[in-house]
């Protein structure tokens, strides 16, 4: 569809689910009672896309993830859809000030068109997802608020909204959850310069995705900017700016063309709490799907912020896990060490994971982190676990073993071993996908102590307040 601030007439686009190519677009006589293409209203949802540019490059050509979407849209066997496209080109492409200004202009042209489709042929708007990346994202938001409470669109989803002159404006003048009764939004971009960022930071939907953050997006190598620079000018800026801020588009097609490989998200209050694997529950409706299969929920006007990694290519999906290793420290100063895990599950095995814990280890203390695997394992059944930097701790440890010899103590007038060192005395994990808890304890249950260089083996083992017990399997 081609709604135009100028025009009256919607353009649509008539394309079979598996089409290449594209037939030229059917004008809709807006002035007739009845509309001519029948066909294109018997389906049960329209989906519309607006754009900024109107999904074009400088060219005027299409951008190409303009048609994956409409084909995978158009794919969902369970759910067929009708796709529509706002083509706004010619009142996005000039100042951004004057775009921000059209935007609001577009929606009002939007809304008039699905009031028109539902006053002919009673198409209800409940049944409408509008679909927007960047300022279409607002565009979308200003048609659903020139709806109004009585003809609400049924969902809205925004794929990294423009942020500047957005941030922090007031709900009528963005996309907000008010807009429709299920909003949802994907921000892949916020990293701000001067106190602007190209994507807005902040929530705007009852549902807010931050894929790694919502910063930065694995792929895009933003460490290399300044050398690219170099070497191809400032077109190197464009490059690394379009790759996060269309990853947002990116992510919504991988959740159709992965309908099995659903990317989970978690309620967290910011990146770096996450990244301390402290956010992995569903309870309470705390976790969703990332993209087209989002689920609506309980809402309310409060916007809940959700998490998730991915990875840098389709499909996206990672699998997370939170680990709590309960350590204990028997030296005065800190220990500042890397170690490496291997995990072994039902299905594949994941070898030397990178550790490293900010600050070093200290006394008795337990420490919580997220590990994210591409492949799905399985069951986790087995932890491998080494310390790696060994070259440096080795002749050290050696020398403070010969002042802490093993023995028994009493902790709480209870006696207990005393461990020489550094001792790893049991490891539990959440699996984020499958919420499933488990707890590895050592091989050796009488040997929890950590040597560097050497390898350990942690197995499934029963947890309760008094003692680790091996789990026999």
């Amino acid at each position: 569809m081609e709604a135009r601030g100028a025009a009256k007439q919607p353009t649509v686009h008539r394309t079979a689910p598996t089409a290449k190519t594209y037939p030229a677009p059917h004008v809709v006589d807006a002035e007739v009672g009845k509309p001519r293409v029948k066909p294109f209203l018997s389906k049960r949802r329209i989906q519309h896309e607006p754009r900024v540019g109107g999904g074009k490059e400088v060219d005027g050509l299409l951008e190409t993830w303009t048609w994956q979407m409409v084909a995978a849209l158009k794919s969902q066997q369970a759910q067929p859809v009708n796709v529509g496209m706002a083509d706004w080109m010619t009142l996005a492409y000039h100042q951004y000030t004057v775009a921000v200004r059209n935007a609001r202009l577009v929606g009002q042209e939007i809304a008039a068109l699905l009031k028109w489709l539902e006053e002919s042929v009673q198409f209800s708007p409940s049944n409408v997802h509008l679909i927007g990346y960047s300022l279409g994202a607002h565009v979308s938001g200003f048609a659903g608020s020139y709806m109004g409470r009585k003809h609400k669109i049924g969902r809205i989803t925004g794929l990294d909204a423009a942020g500047p002159l957005f941030e922090n404006a007031s709900p009528n003048d963005r996309l907000s959850p008010d807009d429709a009764n299920f909003v949802d939004a994907i921000h892949t971009f916020t990293q701000e310069h001067l106190g602007l960022s190209v994507g807005i930071k902040q929530p705007i939907a009852h549902y807010d995705f931050y894929p790694n953050g919502g910063s930065f997006q694995p792929g895009c190598d933003f460490l290399g900017l300044y050398k690219r620079i170099a070497m191809h000018g400032l077109n190197a800026i464009t490059k690394a700016v379009k790759c996060a801020h269309e990853r947002s588009v990116h992510l919504f097609i991988d959740s159709l063309l992965h309908a099995g490989m659903q990317s989970t998200a978690y309620q967290c209050r910011d990146m770096a709490s996450f990244s301390q694997g402290l956010c992995l529950s569903c309870q309470e409706g705390r976790c969703n799907s990332l993209g087209y299969h989002a689920r609506r929920g309980r809402q309310s006007r409060r916007s809940k912020s959700l998490f998730l990694v991915t990875r840098a290519q389709s499909p996206f999906k990672v699998y997370h896990y939170q680990f709590k290793m309960q350590f204990i420290n028997q030296t005065e100063e800190p220990v500042k060490v890397n170690f490496a895990i291997s995990l072994l599950g039902t299905k594949e095995e994941e070898q030397k994971l990178p550790i490293t814990l900010n600050g070093g280890i200290t006394s008795n203390k337990t420490y919580s982190f997220l590990i994210t695997l591409d492949l799905d394992i399985g069951e986790l059944i087995m932890i491998k676990f080494k310390w790696e930097n060994y070259q440096v701790w080795a002749n050290v440890w050696n020398v403070v073993q010969s002042f802490i010899p093993w023995g028994r103590g009493t902790f709480h007038g209870k006696e207990e071993p005393v461990y020489s060192g550094l001792a790893l005395k049991s490891i539990r994990v959440k699996a984020g996908e499958t919420q499933q808890r488990m707890t590895f304890c050592s091989e050796n249950m009488n040997d929890p102590q950590l040597h560097p260089a050497q390898e350990k083996t942690f197995v499934r083992c029963e947890a309760n307040s008094k003692k680790l017990k091996r789990k026999i399997r």
